[in-house]
């Protein structure tokens, strides 16, 4: 929702680099302050490096795709990162959840009543973009999960973020995409509302839920944006909310709960 105001007048790599850039400043000088930029670990700085990266290709694919995509659709598209990670989960242990299972599946339906049908502005680039999306900040996720302890929330969001930040601002200055004009506060409201509100708190909140839940848990309950984004978009919009939009987040709701239990039982099961 956010993205679509700065997208009227800017591209989606230099929206991707003002909003990394917005939200990393004041991680980095909070970080700075507190030592959290001494590093530790060699192979956990190249792991953060890796994880900027696909934090980087996660925003410039997913705001990319809202070009060639509808916002439903694209949202649609980018919450099947549980998906992802679950399917990485499956090849690794070589089995399948069922609580895992029937809480993508579950949510992934709820998600679909919350954006509702598709419509004919999708084109198979959005479409593969949205996606590209998903299985990007799906790698981020368990990339970070599996940073050295010593790292907390803090150093990592300060690295991760600036290094995505970095690498977005060489990437529009490569291909010349422009800043939206000072005097558009359209446009600058859509950025600084998500780096100040989606960026520093929404993924910041999942970089530190990660690294004590399972990726394709904290995935999981990010299929509620769609039922917030229907909600804020009543509010501040005055947009109707269709009833399917309450039954929707009921749906994902009752899915989230599956994935809770199924990791409280996980937790249960004592070590072989």
């Amino acid at each position: 929702m956010f993205a679509r105001f700065a997208l009227a007048s800017s591209g989606p790599l230099a929206v991707s680099a003002a909003r990394l850039t917005l939200a990393a400043l004041p991680l980095v000088a909070l970080a700075a302050l507190r030592g959290r930029l001494r590093p530790i670990d060699a192979r956990t700085e190249r792991r953060l490096l890796a994880a900027g990266a696909l934090l980087a290709v996660h925003f410039a694919t997913w705001i990319g795709s809202l070009d060639f995509a509808s916002v439903a659709i694209s949202t649609l598209l980018v919450c099947t990162t549980p998906v992802w990670t679950e399917a990485y989960a499956v090849l690794r242990r070589r089995r399948v959840d069922p609580y895992a299972a029937a809480s993508i599946i579950g949510a992934l339906i709820g998600v679909a009543i919350v954006v509702g049908l598709p419509d004919r502005a999708n084109t198979p680039l959005g479409i593969a973009l949205a996606l590209g999306g998903a299985i990007a900040i799906a790698a981020y996720l368990l990339v970070v999960r599996a940073v050295d302890a010593r790292y907390d929330t803090l150093a990592v969001t300060s690295r991760t973020y600036a290094y995505a930040a970095m690498l977005l601002i060489a990437a529009s200055i490569a291909v010349h995409d422009h800043l939206p004009p000072l005097g558009d506060a359209r446009a600058w409201s859509g950025i600084l509302a998500m780096a100040l509100l989606s960026q520093l708190f929404g993924h910041t909140a999942l970089n530190a839920a990660v690294r004590v839940l399972s990726a394709t848990l904290v995935s999981t309950m990010t299929l509620l944006e769609p039922v917030i984004a229907a909600v804020l978009a009543a509010w501040l919009f005055g947009e109707g909310l269709a009833p399917t939009t309450a039954i929707g987040a009921a749906v994902i709701l009752a899915a989230i709960g599956i994935a809770l239990r199924g990791e409280q039982r996980e937790e249960s099961v004592p070590p072989p």
